[in-house]
């Protein structure tokens, strides 16, 4: 459970961790439970993965704080995120709503720039797409805080898998943030795996530079004569073990395809072989 802590926002959210650690959602998928105070009603936003021991323990935490759940978000379709909504809908006939409409229950789709409130809990929508073409963000102004999904996480960077994940997208999207975060808007970044981020900007500020220089790094094994996506893996990543090859794979295609489309013929050629 990550608590409010005093002095510090957020705290119109709440954190229960799913007990799913693995190599992709580090520590655990973050189901986040977001109330105005005082307010009879909550938000809850990713229900998690099929756990009943997770949807018992979401709702748990809502019942702590004392609210029924109006309404349910999801940041995107993966299914560590989203493996407990039917189970949490069935549970609180709370709707269900997300930015593809075939996740939507009761209701329809988010839509970006579109505001939500919630007995006063006021969030704002934030197309994100990228990690999967689905990806939204929700700002929460009046903690300063922004949900981040699989956008920005809370270590480490976020896996952009070909095809539902493109680079381009993504670069635009984390430059939107950064653009947001350093208005002075958004400084607290709550993710969908890891801890709070206190400091948006400077973290902003380093995925982007990171993922500028992973596409330089393909692009120079390219030109030192790499061909094939599997040894553009082996000379940029290594060799990844069994776990992750396949999304290791996934991942430098998305990057050749970015590549590609800024006219790297290179790239263009090795995608597919």
């Amino acid at each position: 459970m990550i608590e409010a802590v005093e002095g510090v926002e957020p705290q119109r959210a709440r954190c229960v961790k799913a007990l799913n650690p693995s190599v992709l959602t580090l520590d655990g998928t973050n189901t986040w439970v977001l109330f105005e105070p005082d307010a009879e009603r909550c938000i809850v936003v990713d229900p998690g993965p099929d756990d009943a021991a997770h949807v018992a323990a979401v709702l748990a935490e809502v019942e702590r704080v004392g609210c029924e759940v109006a309404l349910i978000l999801l940041t995107h379709g993966h299914a560590d995120h989203t493996g407990a909504v039917d189970a949490l809908h069935a549970k609180t006939k709370a709707p269900v709503r997300a930015a593809d409409p075939a996740w939507c229950r009761g209701t329809v789709a988010l839509q970006d720039r579109e505001q939500i409130d919630v007995d006063g809990l006021v969030l704002h929508v934030m197309a994100t797409p990228g990690h999967t073409a689905d990806s939204v963000c929700f700002h929460l102004p009046r903690d300063g805080a922004l949900l981040t999904g699989d956008t920005i996480l809370g270590e480490g960077s976020s896996l952009i898998a070909w095809p539902d994940g493109r680079v381009g997208p993504y670069l635009k999207s984390l430059k939107r943030l950064r653009d947001f975060a350093a208005a002075g808007e958004s400084l607290t970044l709550l993710p969908g795996h890891g801890e709070l981020v206190l400091w948006g900007l400077p973290a902003i500020d380093t995925l982007l530079a990171h993922r500028v220089k992973r596409l330089e790094q393909v692009s120079e094994v390219l030109d030192a004569g790499a061909g094939t996506v599997d040894e553009v893996v082996a000379a940029v990543y290594g060799l990844p073990g069994p776990a992750l090859h396949e999304v290791v794979i996934a991942q430098v295609q998305a990057q050749l395809e970015h590549l590609a489309s800024t006219g790297n013929g290179r790239a263009a050629e090795a995608m597919h072989r």
